[in-house]
């Protein structure tokens, strides 16, 4: 039986908007200026840590601080996780399907696992995901590849494939020797043809027929 693991942040979800607001509610705590919505999406990928360190770096604050900010990023990221997240089009219908052909599936993600499982429970659709990898549910994150390994070993299939969206999750699935579909619609920086990727989609309704095709490829 086949398993598909997903990345969350810019693969199911467009959750740019309420990590946004919560990075502009703390800057507003220590009397900084607001940044924009792109500028923040372009902070999003390799955990919160690194997230708070390019706020750090985009204001000229004190490293020293790093610690502070962060915690009070989460309170205000804690609170209010899903109020202006989206799911992408057709992701819903799409792992709704998955789950009732029988399925496994689970998340593999660099945000927290508490927002994380919140999130999915927001949507209705924590009970179709078998294991869920927080950023901070292990001593390492992605790229590194013990999360997604961790995935695929408590998901327990002959194929697993690895649905991501960024050069985190395209070095992620290399480094664990996953079969790797690219959603090309969400928070990559790089072009599409600088991450090493088996297929590519930019609609979730793509994604069956790929499912597939990648579960035929000689392992």
């Amino acid at each position: 039986m086949k398993a598909i693991i997903f990345d969350l942040d810019g693969t199911l979800i467009d959750s740019a908007p309420d990590i946004h607001a919560a990075v502009n509610k703390m800057l507003a705590e220590v009397g900084q200026s607001e940044l924009t919505l792109d500028t923040v999406r372009s902070f999003i990928g390799n955990g919160v840590p690194k997230l708070i360190e390019r706020v750090i770096g985009a204001h000229g604050l004190a490293m020293d601080d790093h610690a502070t900010l962060l915690a009070m990023f989460m309170r205000h990221y804690d609170a209010d996780p899903a109020t202006l997240t989206t799911l992408y089009p057709n992701a819903e219908k799409v792992i709704t399907d998955f789950a009732a052909e029988g399925f496994r599936m689970g998340i593999c993600t660099n945000k927290p696992e508490a927002p994380t499982r919140a999130i999915l429970a927001a949507f209705g659709i924590d009970g179709m995901f078998d294991v869920v990898i927080g950023g901070d549910t292990l001593p390492v994150k992605k790229p590194d590849p013990a999360p997604l390994n961790a995935a695929v070993k408590a998901l327990d299939q002959s194929i697993t494939i690895y649905v991501g969206d960024s050069e985190v999750d395209a070095e992620t699935a290399t480094r664990a020797g996953l079969p790797f579909a690219l959603f090309t619609e969400g928070y990559r920086k790089s072009p599409v043809s600088a991450l090493a990727h088996d297929a590519k989609f930019a609609d979730f309704a793509e994604l069956p027929g790929i499912v597939n095709r990648l579960a035929a490829l000689p392992a």
